[in-house]
């Protein structure tokens, strides 16, 4: 699996937090998640929620099939 930190002029970085790269060893982290994955009862199937606003961005049956859905398309440089 491919990992792509984007540093942004300020420091910060934008990337899918992994263990395959230590970002401890560059500081103090501050984690943020762009995604909240839940388990629907209605629907009977996980959603990949937006953490801020809570909207529905995928639903499937398989949570794994979410933390796909979540990989792919929140790397950075994923729609490029």
């Amino acid at each position: 699996m491919k990992s792509i930190l984007r540093f942004q002029p300020d420091g910060h970085i934008d990337c899918l937090y992994t263990e395959a790269i230590d970002l401890r060893a560059l500081g103090r982290l501050c984690v943020v998640r762009a995604t909240d994955i839940r388990f629907n009862d209605s629907t009977q199937q996980w959603d990949v929620r937006h953490a801020d606003t809570g909207a529905v961005l995928f639903s499937h049956a398989s949570r794994a099939a979410c933390l796909v859905w979540e990989h792919t398309h929140l790397q950075p440089g994923a729609g490029e």
